[in-house]
């Protein structure tokens, strides 16, 4: 059985897979270009997803199974793999609690006015008139409330913040005092202090944070983006950020990246950036492959079920 990875893949790790299939015959490559020759044969694939076309799914003829080793699905060519009817998962979940750390960490920045006491610091400036603030009582929304989110209002009612939350459908989530659908975003957005946004990148959510949605929120609210640079329209936050229509942002993901060095919101004063870093941990590839090697074990005849089955007809 022959597994092509993508993803550096240590001997440690493939000694594993083959205490679970010790037929397994990997290859590594470093991108796809590379394995072209080879997938053909191939009847597993592990990727990071981003490389992955219609035009090469064509070309795995023996492709059975894809795992994605990101959360990340938003260049998976969705359509050929379900005309190959190619099972695909991923490692939904890896992220929890790197990317709430990131936001809360985040939040608590915007609260204690980190950013401004370090400026002062730097300039051996004592000023202790400066405006604190307290996060008790001070209501969060999360759009998105998956896992991550669920996690991140797990961590903001420590501080004692009231949590809000937007699913696809309203059910109850003990990590949320509120739980909304879709049809409750303005709502949330009309109340909340600090709104985080961590849906996954469709057809469905790309803008879905507009010029409109904006305008609904608080002038004091401060908007975090860790789900993809395109679901919030970047234009129409620029123009809010630029009038205080809104407190400010916490942005981890661009619609273009790396985000070109000539980009406004490097020089607004009201706008925390970071490079796409809200997942990384240094647990990330044991996390990951340990969803794997569960998988590897349920595909090769293990009783159970595989973790992150994606559904190709909605891409997640």
């Amino acid at each position: 059985m022959v597994l092509i990875t993508t993803c550096p893949v240590s001997d440690r790790h493939v000694a594993k897979m083959k205490e679970i299939a010790s037929d397994l015959d990997v290859h590594v490559f470093p991108n796809l270009e590379e394995a072209r020759d080879h997938l053909p044969e191939a009847e597993i694939l592990i990727t990071y997803g981003e490389d992955l076309t219609a035009e090469i799914v064509q070309t795995c003829s023996s492709l059975q199974w894809v795992h994605v080793l990101s959360a990340g699905l938003e260049h998976m060519p969705f359509s050929q793999l379900d005309k190959q009817r190619i099972l695909v998962t991923n490692a939904r979940g890896i992220h929890v609690g790197p990317m709430s750390e990131y936001t809360i960490g985040l939040i608590l920045m915007f609260s204690r006015r980190f950013v401004e006491l370090y400026q002062h610091q730097q300039q051996q400036h004592w000023d202790r008139t400066i405006r604190i603030d307290e996060l008790d009582g001070q209501t969060l929304g999360v759009i998105g409330a998956g896992a991550i989110g669920s996690k991140i209002a797990e961590r903001a009612k420590l501080f004692g913040m009231h949590t809000l939350g937007v699913a696809t459908k309203k059910r109850d989530l003990p990590e949320f005092d509120e739980v909304f659908d879709r049809n409750g975003l303005d709502e949330v957005l009309t109340r909340a202090d600090y709104v985080v946004v961590i849906v996954p990148r469709t057809p469905e959510t790309d803008g879905m944070i507009g010029a409109r949605e904006i305008g609904l929120m608080k002038q004091s609210a401060v908007l975090i983006n860790i789900a993809r640079g395109q679901v919030v329209d970047e234009a129409a936050l620029l123009t809010a950020l630029q009038e205080r229509k809104i407190r400010g942002a916490g942005l981890d993901v661009f619609a273009q990246e790396p985000l070109p060095a000539d980009h406004p919101f490097w020089k607004l004063d009201n706008v925390i950036l970071t490079p796409h870093v809200s997942a990384r941990s240094p647990k990330y590839m044991e996390r990951a492959q340990a969803i794997l090697l569960h998988n590897l074990a349920i595909y090769r005849g293990a009783e159970g079920t595989m973790q992150n089955v994606i559904d190709v007809k909605k891409g997640y």
